[in-house]
């Protein structure tokens, strides 16, 4: 990841990644069989545990990679493609409308799939870790960009029955894509910046 990632860009990068407007069908086809009342108590909880998640990779990731011996490069290489790949299944999505992260099960959601992966997926996890490996002295920064992108999604999903409604699921499709367009290009930009970088080490 370039050195110029700001807290707001970082803020966004992870925004775009939990794609909440994608969600929203997924969540409100999760919550369907759940009685109305318990709803958003369901919803809130799923979230709390994907930030849990989330900040345990934020604060955690340093001594993964170590751990690993993984050199910077690769893990911005691999971001990126992991990336890209989200923003290309974003833009053209399933045929079986699964979304992003595939069809969900019965019953009452707990964990999988709304916190994890719907909100706390792998790839906002490497990404996580991708930031706290090439800017380590920045964590209350990232801390910051992840709080912001959290809230956004939260806001985002706990209106989701209004959203839908209002906008529509044609609407909601198309902002996704958009958001997918976006993704594509930050994670291209990702890619060529760890290519970058290791061949500056290698020469």
């Amino acid at each position: 990841m370039e050195a110029q990632m700001t807290t707001l860009s970082a803020g966004i990068l992870l925004f775009l990644i939990m794609d909440p407007l994608g969600n929203i069908p997924l969540f409100l086809s999760l919550l369907k069989d759940v009685p109305p009342r318990r709803r958003r108590h369901v919803m809130v909880r799923e979230l709390l545990i994907a930030l849990g998640v989330l900040l345990a990779f934020l604060f955690g990731g340093q001594y993964i990679l170590h751990l690993l011996q993984l050199r910077q490069e690769s893990i911005s290489i691999a971001g990126g493609i992991v990336l890209f790949l989200i923003g290309i299944r974003m833009v053209f999505p399933p045929a079986d409308g699964g979304g992003i992260f595939g069809k969900s099960g019965g019953g009452e959601p707990f964990i999988v799939p709304m916190a994890i992966p719907g909100v706390a997926g792998p790839s906002a996890m490497a990404a996580l870790l991708l930031l706290t490996n090439t800017q380590p002295g920045r964590t209350a920064d990232w801390v910051l960009a992840l709080l912001l992108a959290w809230l956004a999604t939260a806001l985002i999903l706990l209106s989701s029955t209004y959203l839908f409604r209002w906008l529509g699921e044609s609407v909601l499709t198309a902002l996704e894509r958009v958001m997918g367009m976006l993704l594509i290009a930050l994670s291209v930009q990702m890619f060529m910046a760890g290519v970058a970088s290791f061949l500056r080490a290698s020469s």
